[in-house]
């Protein structure tokens, strides 16, 4: 199985320029594909990705950039369509949207010997690749869990890597002692995988947060934007609910597609 270090990675993004797509925008949703992988960081699970692809523009055989949704906890990869209805969003942006099953592991390495963001960066990252043919910067686009997980794996990967990254009602605490459980193993495992140590880094990706005024996330979110000044956050009307995060799928999506062509 090909591994995508982040040294392929960056190569790869060197490659690839900005290329406009509005040749291929428009309304309606796109066909959605799906497969399965196997990954040496969670052995013995078969894992389902989707895929919703963004065609080429006329004329043109450049594919259509990369954005990896991360989904919550309780989550799989279907969410992103059969719940977020994303691949709705696909021909107005002319974005592809890739979606991996996760489990509840919070997108790091587990003491129980599971590592899902390196199965995603490792593993996921390089089959998407061979699906679409895209070579270049990736954006990550995740909620609650998942969130958190976009803040944590483009800090890993680095502004050399990433374009974008929207972080929705993201699982955000500001002391090991106020996480959820399960979320990580212990105080260690929260201060080696705390997104707010990561701030240099992400101060140089552009990041999108959106969050309800009724989530329970509230306060993890106040304080990261104040840790992370450069992000675009938002609270407005809403709460911790798919309902929430379905509405503003699209907005994102666009946003996420302005930060591309103005790279």
């Amino acid at each position: 199985m090909a591994t995508l270090t982040r040294r392929s990675l960056l190569a790869g993004a060197a490659g690839a320029g900005a290329v406009a797509l509005a040749g291929c925008r428009g309304s309606g949703a796109v066909p959605v594909r799906s497969g399965t992988l196997r990954s040496s960081h969670l052995p013995g699970h078969v894992l389902n990705w989707q895929l919703a692809q963004a065609p080429s523009p006329s004329g043109s055989s450049a594919a259509a950039p990369v954005v990896v949704v991360l989904h919550g906890k309780g989550g799989d990869a279907s969410h992103a369509f059969r719940i977020m209805k994303l691949h709705e969003h696909v021909k107005e942006t002319g974005l592809t949207l890739a979606s991996v099953d996760g489990g509840d592991f919070y997108w790091h390495a587990r003491r129980v010997g599971v590592d899902t963001g390196a199965m995603v960066i490792d593993d996921f990252l390089p089959l998407v690749r061979r699906e679409t043919g895209y070579e270049g910067k990736v954006a990550f686009l995740g909620w609650s869990m998942g969130g958190y997980g976009s803040l944590l794996l483009a800090s890993e990967l680095g502004p050399d890597a990433v374009f974008a990254v929207v972080a929705e009602s993201a699982a955000l605490w500001t002391a090991p002692e106020l996480s959820a459980e399960g979320a990580f193993d212990d105080r260690a495992d929260f201060i080696a995988h705390d997104v707010f140590r990561r701030t240099d880094v992400l101060s140089k990706i552009p990041v999108r947060m959106d969050c309800g005024r009724s989530d329970p996330f509230v306060p993890g979110n106040k304080a990261f934007g104040k840790a992370l000044p450069s992000a675009e956050l938002t609270f407005d009307k809403g709460g911790h609910t798919a309902e929430y995060w379905t509405s503003h799928g699209g907005p994102q999506l666009e946003w996420v597609r302005r930060q591309y062509d103005r790279q």
